[in-house]
């Protein structure tokens, strides 16, 4: 018998804020229009949902972010089933496949990692310590 905490921590969300650092090169037409592909993209997994956010939108803990920064998502998903996991996975997948040094700076609860592309191993070294640190909720 499951009782009604049980089911409500099953059920949790956690939210997350990612920030597009596009490379210095990138105009502000074009960092938008890459901001709308990664949240297309990443409204693609099992999320609950993904909006975009102004600096002064954005929910206390979520440091890094400046007012002129174009790329801010908040991003609420389920905190169990890997959905973190996959959604960490498809953030660095869409950077592999970018030209440019862009980087994604993603936070929970005030701790941000900042991802880009890096070799296999650092990336998997990273990766599996900041889902960690998140995924025993």
């Amino acid at each position: 018998m499951t009782s009604s905490s049980d089911h409500a921590n099953a059920t949790a969300s956690v939210s997350a804020v990612l920030v597009l650092r596009s490379d210095p090169d990138t105009d502000p037409e074009r960092e938008e229009h890459l901001v709308r592909r990664l949240r297309s993209e990443i409204n693609q997994l099992d999320i609950e949902s993904i909006v975009p956010v102004a600096a002064g939108e954005l929910p206390q803990g979520a440091k890094g972010v400046d007012p002129v920064t174009l790329g801010a998502l908040l991003v609420a998903f389920s905190a169990s089933g890997g959905v973190f996991t996959t959604l960490i996975g498809g953030v660095q997948n869409w950077l592999d496949r970018q030209t440019g040094r862009h980087r994604i700076a993603v936070t929970i609860d005030g701790d941000t990692i900042e991802l880009e592309r890096a070799s296999a191993t650092q990336q998997r070294e990273l990766l599996d310590a900041f889902i960690q640190r998140h995924s025993s909720r």
